[in-house]
C-alpha cells in the first residue's frame, strides 16, 4: 500500500531575492553537490510556518529553500535553444534545495514562483536551461513536474571523464588535465605523461529546457526550437561507475 503524500500549505509561502552568501551557505552546507557556482540571481523560499519544523523556532519568517540561476557555460548557449535567442537571453537553474518536513509539492511550487519573479524582475531572460546527473540518480523529476521541455542526453558530442593522478588519490574534473595537458582525452595524455593515471567516465545529463516568454513569442520560440524534444524519462538506468588504469605509451624521453 502507497503511502499518502503530504502537501504544503503554500499559503504560508513566499520567494524574495537573498544575498549570494546566503544562498552560498546553504548551497555547500546542504546541496549534494556540496559545491557554490557563479550566480546572477539567489531566490529564497520563506515560511511563515515554522512551528512545525524542528529546525526552525522562534522566528516569523524563515529561510527553508533556495534556487540559484546564473549565466550558462558556452557562448552559444542561446543558440542551442534556438536560433531565435542570443546567450544574454537565457539562465541556467544551477542549484535548487529545500529542507526536508514541509511537503511533497513544495518544490515545483517554488520553482514556479521563480519563474514568476524572473518574468517581472529580469524580462530579458527569455528561456532557461538545466541538468540534470544520473551519477546521483537523478532524472530530473522537477523539472518533469514544472513543464519543461526534456531534450535527452545525447548532445554532448564528447566523453567527460574525472581523473586520478596516483593511486588511491583524489579525482579531479577533466578541466584540471585540460589547464596542464592542453586537453582532457586520456588517450592522448597518455602519450604526454611519464605516470600511470586512473579515469572514470560520467555519465551524460539529461538536458531540460523552459521557455519563460508568453503568449506569441512562446509560441515563436517553441516552433523555432533547435533540438528535437523526447518523453520525460521515468527513471535512471543503475549507473555502474567503471574506473580504468591508463599506462604512458609511446613516450620519448629526452635526456
Amino acid at each position: 500500500m502507497k503511502e499518502s503524500k503530504t502537501y504544503c500549505d503554500t499559503s504560508k509561502l513566499s520567494i524574495r531575492l537573498i544575498t549570494k552568501s546566503v544562498a552560498k551557505d546553504i548551497i555547500v552546507n546542504n546541496h549534494y553537490s556540496g559545491l557554490w557556482t557563479k550566480v546572477s540571481y539567489a531566490i529564497g523560499l520563506f515560511t511563515s510556518d515554522v512551528e512545525e519544523h524542528p529546525f526552525f523556532n522562534n522566528v516569523e519568517d524563515k529561510l527553508i529553500g533556495v534556487a540559484c540561476y546564473g549565466d550558462p557555460i558556452g557562448r552559444s548557449a542561446g543558440q542551442s535553444i534556438s536560433p531565435l535567442l542570443e546567450r544574454t537571453e537565457v539562465l541556467e537553474l544551477t542549484r535548487l534545495f529545500v529542507f526536508d518536513g514541509y511537503g511533497s509539492n513544495i518544490e515545483s511550487w517554488f520553482l514556479g514562483k521563480t519563474f514568476d519573479w524572473l518574468r517581472e524582475n529580469a524580462p530579458q531572460i527569455k528561456a532557461l536551461i538545466s541538468y540534470s546527473d544520473p551519477k546521483e540518480g537523478h532524472c530530473g523529476t522537477i523539472y518533469q513536474a514544472t513543464n519543461w521541455l526534456y531534450q535527452g542526453n545525447k548532445l554532448r558530442f564528447n566523453d567527460s571523464w574525472d581523473f586520478r593522478w596516483e593511486e588511491g588519490g583524489e579525482w579531479h574534473h577533466g578541466r584540471t588535465s585540460y589547464v596542464k595537458f592542453g586537453t582532457n582525452d586520456p588517450k592522448k595524455i597518455q602519450t604526454m605523461t611519464p605516470s600511470t593515471f586512473w579515469i572514470k567516465k560520467n555519465p551524460r545529463k539529461h538536458r531540460y529546457v523552459y521557455i519563460l516568454t508568453k503568449g506569441g513569442e512562446r509560441r515563436k520560440l517553441l516552433k523555432n526550437i533547435k533540438h528535437p524534444t523526447f518523453p520525460y524519462p521515468k527513471e535512471n538506468e543503475d549507473f555502474v561507475e567503471e574506473i580504468h588504469r591508463m599506462d604512458p605509451i609511446n613516450l620519448e624521453i629526452t635526456k
